[in-house]
């Protein structure tokens, strides 16, 4: 028996998934750090979204680990009245329009809470007891300061053993390491207590939806494949922009800075996507192969080739931005980056002399994350618009956030005698084309968790890969004095992002151009 699904006519959810035709083995998730934010605001309500539509086994069981003193049932009322509070919020990402009760029920019903140290080895023993002979997936939804810690404890009292017909696996959150040295350093410690066969490296991005379509989309249509080509394409910009100013988190922000908190992890992960060969197969290996070829393939990034800015006052939308440096927890005369963009040039033979322009930054025009594929001019540009301008180039634009989905920009003759070209837009749309359903994006990085499947999660190399590639930035920006170029918060940033294009004769797709 799996877990229930919702009644497809219930008002709880306006479209329900196909029940799972293999749920995840048997098993316990062990949430180190359950009484913080990532557990109530994405682990459980994944969880709960993967009960609806039966993807967890009848004999799953989840157990919490915090510091609280808590009981099970004041944890779980807690967990309750979150996913509450979502049916209430329009704009949060889980939004339902009620939860249901039965499935609410299922899932309560399983949940243990125990109340200990995650570094404390004679705490940690009495977990042997919740997860004795069973297979364990533990979680690490706590701080990077206690990551190599709480490893070593559940190594120590043998949680991390595995046996025959029984395995242990372990999720941890990025930041994975603040620069090349210290992810080194962290795979080692990990790699030195258990197989790198049991690490999942979670980088949430790789959850979403538009994200993994990347290589549906790449590599069952042979529509694309010829194209993908430096034949074909002048250049490729991944944008991932935010209305959001630090909201609150001057502190974490103010050590990390828009490039460590963005490129090595999200954005590399979907240049890795657009740019990677075709593999074997999508098994973990193949596909973290691929990856890792690009990565790899990148040219050292010179300075001269990265930008970095910081938002100063300004207006975005009806609300007033204040200075990144008058933030909470922002020091006063901060240069750390709340904006970043550089050209990347990739080694292969597929794409050399296509550089890859990428950009992200907080306190922006507009929310959104999009992959511009800008082809190049036909060889002979027989057409013209309407005010005499030669023929627009082709464009692909793939939304991956607010707008999900995908415009392929192309020329058409306009009605009339005259022989004019204009640009139209074929669209496609996820909610128009499969409905909609909750989903938050833990709910595949959760469940491949479970199943042992890891082509969604990073492997050491890749990790350290990425940072090489960025190392020559932050140690030239750790030893430049100077502060970032400023930029109105509301704008689309600073001048030097539209010169670092203007210089190749290109120009940034507008922030503002996603059509519905």
């Amino acid at each position: 028996m799996t877990s229930p699904r919702h009644n497809a006519s219930a008002p709880a959810q306006p479209s329900v998934a196909p029940a799972a035709r293999h749920p995840a083995p048997d098993g316990t998730l062990v949430i180190l750090g359950a009484g913080g934010d990532l557990t109530h605001r994405l682990l459980v309500p994944a969880l709960y979204d993967l009960a609806c539509s039966g993807f967890l086994p009848d004999d799953f069981k989840v157990v919490g680990v915090s510091l609280e003193k808590q009981t099970t049932e004041e944890w779980v009322a807690s967990l309750r009245a979150r996913l509450d509070a979502f049916t209430r919020d329009k704009h949060a990402e889980f939004y339902t329009t009620k939860i249901s009760e039965e499935t609410w029920q299922w899932l309560a019903s399983r949940m243990t809470y125990r109340s200990m140290s995650f570094v404390s080895a004679e705490e940690m023993q009495t977990l042997t007891a919740d997860i004795a002979g069973r297979n364990a997936v533990f979680y690490l939804a706590i701080p990077p300061r206690f990551f190599e810690e709480s490893v070593v404890t559940l190594a120590k009292v043998g949680l991390l053993t595995e046996k025959p017909g029984v395995f242990r696996r372990l999720a941890i959150e990025k930041p994975f390491g603040t620069d090349l040295e210290t992810a080194g350093k962290l795979n080692a410690h990990l790699l030195s207590v258990m197989k790198e066969s049991q690490i999942y490296r979670v980088d949430h991005f790789l959850g979403k939806e538009t994200v993994q379509n990347l290589l549906a989309l790449r590599f069952s249509n042979l529509l694309f494949q010829p194209l993908w080509h430096r034949d074909y394409i002048d250049h490729i910009q991944i944008t991932a922009a935010e209305t959001l100013s630090v909201e609150g988190r001057g502190a974490f922000y103010d050590a990390t800075g828009a490039l460590r908190d963005m490129v090595p992890n999200h954005l590399f992960q979907i240049l890795a996507l657009v740019a990677m060969e075709p593999p074997t197969s999508l098994k973990a290996e193949p596909v973290r192969n691929a990856k890792q070829q690009v990565f790899d393939a990148i040219r050292p990034i010179t300075p001269e080739n990265a930008v970095r800015g910081q938002y100063i006052k300004g207006r975005s939308g009806d609300r007033i931005i204040q200075a990144y440096r008058e933030s909470i927890g922002v020091t006063p005369d901060s240069i750390t980056e709340t904006y970043t963009a550089l050209k990347i040039e990739l080694d292969t033979w597929r794409w050399a002399g296509v550089p890859f322009y990428l950009r992200t930054g907080k306190g922006l025009s507009n929310s959104v994350t999009q992959i511009i594929v800008q082809f190049k001019q036909t060889p002979l540009s027989l057409f013209h618009t309407e005010d005499g301008q030669p023929q627009p180039p082709n464009r692909f634009v793939y939304n991956i956030r607010p707008d999900k989905g995908a415009d392929l920009h192309f020329n058409a003759k306009k009605p009339g005698p005259e022989t004019n070209i204009s640009e139209v837009v074929a669209q496609f749309r996820y909610e128009k084309s499969f409905g909609s359903l909750p989903n938050i994006g833990y709910e595949t990085l959760l469940y491949d968790c479970l199943q042992g499947s890891a082509s969604l999660f990073q492997r050491a190399d890749n990790i350290e890969a990425a940072w090489r590639a960025v190392d020559p930035v932050l140690r030239a920006w750790a030893k430049d004095t100077k502060p970032p170029e400023f930029y109105t918060a509301g704008s689309n940033g600073p001048a030097g992002a539209d010169e670092l294009l203007a210089r190749d004769g290109r120009s940034w797709g507008p922030l503002n151009n996603i059509k519905k």
